[in-house]
């Protein structure tokens, strides 16, 4: 049996020897290759931090000692030694979530895996502790150093220094990446930590040296050790940054030694104050396709090869990012005052292919949405348009920014949200489900949502031109799906999708939700019933020609991938209200709660957003307003029945 197979808490490292903790370390390594290739997730993040969280299992005990991953996506180690070692289903329904979760093992404490919180939320754990006279208790937060480009960490460092009395250990997980290479002040700082002569020929000249001496040799460096990082610091400098806000630092750390991991983590859980534990790491250690990978050393990875860390399966459909970054620089070529900006996802989002031909128009601010966005509020009032891409579930972070400093400043910003609607596997904190409700009680702001590759580079288009008012373009994760061509268009720019001889129902739907739109429509249609499908394309403000086709229909029908309450839906009954349009309207989204991890078509299925369930819910409304059913609706398991007059339908062996 493996040691990792023996491993059932983290107390059951502590009967390990050192070599056997070194195997243990190896067969992680080789487990999160081989599983996660199989499933998919954060892979990169994992593999660079095994003796990290192992020497933090060690020197503190979990869960009496809260630790506190910022961001999530590096848990996986930590998710196996406390005893979550099957993997099979991993970001899958029923299986372990791709993020700590609080359900899954008291040793998770924060779920939401949005960067740069952690800090934050041990601040106020310790506080808390300190209070309640949990004085026993130690906080230990694991910051990636991507973090550390967020005002969010520096609101919380500044706090935490007001106060030196508690049990608060900050590790920095230093591997100079985020989702991407870090940028800024922050990540030049540590670069140089990291590159600076003296330290690299200083730490590995007494490395070699005490190691060919052997176990003696060995005992003696890790007694050395202390020492030398002291002369270290005074030759880097590298305790300026932390002076000034009198919090201990300790570090440069080998984070791949863990005796010297443990060795740090003692002495900071020894000083009864708050402490900072640089580590040093390497995303993607001891796996060579994710060394190899410059873009991200296999940050994220869906289904690959274990051996080579090739793709197992690729769709030849093209994706909504890629579409949008073909068409942002075709934009770019025509418009040089249009410029780029994202928060440490230049490739995620699609911003590459801009920044690689206009270096120059293309601003990488790390993970910092709030700057972002006011940023580009500077830069459109001197004079430039700026196209802020981000992915929405991250837009929620900035929505004060965007509605004081880019909504009352009327200016025009376009912001590209990626990833919009269900994400499926990564669970609550990234679904991008509240963008429409959140967005559009922005005066004067124009929200966009494609339905395909087409309309996503029209309605880009249409959205740069804006000078006057924000302007948003939402779309969703994954392939884009075929063109649906559009019958014709209004004279307000609204696609009629399929217009029905008698008009019974309007369904309008939300980008693309005009797939399954008409699969409703042509569900009812043999029905009897009439059905018109419309996209609105730009769905906030509501076009009049939307009010006109619901004052003609006895029914409107909304479809969004977002949240119900205070959605689309409930943006057209409003103004129809507005209007003395007294035509019921039927709101059909996704419920307002926090979605566990699960593929997108499960998601959409348990919230009813399905062919079958729609049309059959339609079905029984429209019969009690004396239209009959005249058969089963296709491919529908339960036998639908009207009597003569129209009754409400029965539905045999339905629970």
């Amino acid at each position: 049996m493996s040691l990792l197979e023996n491993i059932r808490g983290p107390r059951d490292l502590d009967r390990l020897s050192e070599a056997e903790l070194a195997r243990l370390a190896d067969e992680i390594r080789d487990f999160l290759i081989a599983e996660v290739s199989k499933t998919g997730g954060h892979l990169g993040p994992n593999l660079g931090v095994v003796e990290l969280t192992m020497a933090i299992h060690s020197v503190f005990d979990s869960p009496k000692d809260a630790i506190v991953f910022d961001t999530g996506h590096q848990s996986y180690v930590h998710k196996l030694l406390t005893g979550r070692q099957d993997f099979s289903m991993l970001r899958l329904r029923g299986g372990l979530a791709g993020y700590p979760q609080r359900s899954e093992s008291p040793h998770d404490i924060v779920e939401s895996s949005h960067a740069s919180s952690s800090l934050s939320w041990a601040d106020g754990i310790s506080r808390a502790f300190e209070m309640t006279g949990q004085v026993d208790r130690h906080v230990v937060a694991v910051v990636g150093d991507g973090a550390l480009t967020g005002g969010m960490t520096w609101e919380a460092l500044n706090n935490i220094s007001d106060d030196n009395s508690r049990r608060l250990v900050i590790v920095v997980n230093d591997n100079g990446r985020s989702y991407a290479p870090t940028i800024g002040g922050m990540a030049r700082f540590l670069n140089t930590v990291r590159t600076r002569r003296e330290y690299r020929d200083l730490y590995l000249g007494s490395q070699k040296l005490f190691n060919n001496l052997g176990r003696p040799g060995r005992a003696m460096y890790r007694g050395f050790r202390g020492g030398l990082h002291g002369f270290l610091s005074r030759v880097t400098n590298n305790e300026a940054l932390y002076s000034n806000l009198d919090i201990k630092y300790i570090g440069p750390v080998d984070g791949h030694d863990l005796g010297a991991m443990r060795e740090a983590l003692q002495q900071a859980k020894n000083y009864g104050a708050p402490v900072i534990v640089h580590a040093i790491t390497e995303k993607g250690r001891g796996y060579e396709p994710a060394r190899l990978d410059s873009a991200d050393q296999f940050h994220a990875v869906g289904q690959i090869d274990p051996e080579t860390g090739e793709p197992t399966s690729i769709s030849n459909k093209p994706s909504w990012t890629s579409v949008f970054a073909d068409e942002i620089v075709q934009i770019a070529d025509e418009n040089p005052s249009v410029v780029g900006i994202t928060a440490a996802m230049l490739r995620p989002t699609g911003l590459h292919r801009f920044a690689e031909k206009y270096p120059a128009r293309v601003f990488d601010v790390g993970i910092a949405e709030q700057h972002a966005v006011t940023s580009a509020a500077g830069l459109a009032f001197g004079g430039l348009h700026p196209v802020v891409a981000l992915y929405a579930t991250f837009i929620n972070r900035a929505f004060d920014q965007v509605l004081m400093d880019v909504g009352l400043h009327k200016a025009g910003v376009t912001f590209v949200l990626d990833r919009a609607g269900v994400t499926g596997p990564d669970g609550p904190s990234h679904h991008g489900i509240w963008d429409l409700s959140i967005l559009q009680v922005v005066p004067h702001i124009r929200l966009a949502a494609p339905r395909d590759a087409v309309r996503l580079r029209e309605e880009l288009r249409e959205a740069v031109a804006v000078d006057d008012a924000p302007t948003v373009i939402r779309y969703s994760k994954g392939s884009v799906g075929a063109e649906i061509v559009a019958v014709r268009r209004t004279d307000d720019g609204v696609d009629v999708l399929r217009e029905a001889a008698h008009r019974d129902v309007l369904i309008v739907t939300v980008g693309p939700m005009a797939t399954l739109g008409l699969e409703v429509a042509a569900r009812l249609a043999d029905q009897g019933i009439g059905a018109t499908v419309i996209d609105p394309r730009w769905v906030v403000p509501v076009p009049a020609s939307v009010i006109d086709f619901a004052r003609d229909h006895r029914l409107v029908v909304s479809i969004e991938d977002g949240v119900r309450v205070a959605g689309i839906g409930t943006r057209i009954r409003q103004d129809l209200r507005d209007a003395g349009v007294d035509t019921a309207v039927n709101e059909l989204g996704l419920p307002d709660e926090f979605l566990d991890h699960a593929t997108r078509e499960e998601i959409f299925a348990s919230a009813g957003l399905t062919p079958q369930k729609i049309a059959r819910d339609l079905v029984a409304q429209v019969l009690g307003s004396k239209i009959p059913v005249a058969r089963p609706l296709p491919g529908d398991d339960h036998r639908l029945v009207a009597d003569e007059q129209g009754a409400e339908p029965v539905r045999g062996d339905d629970n």
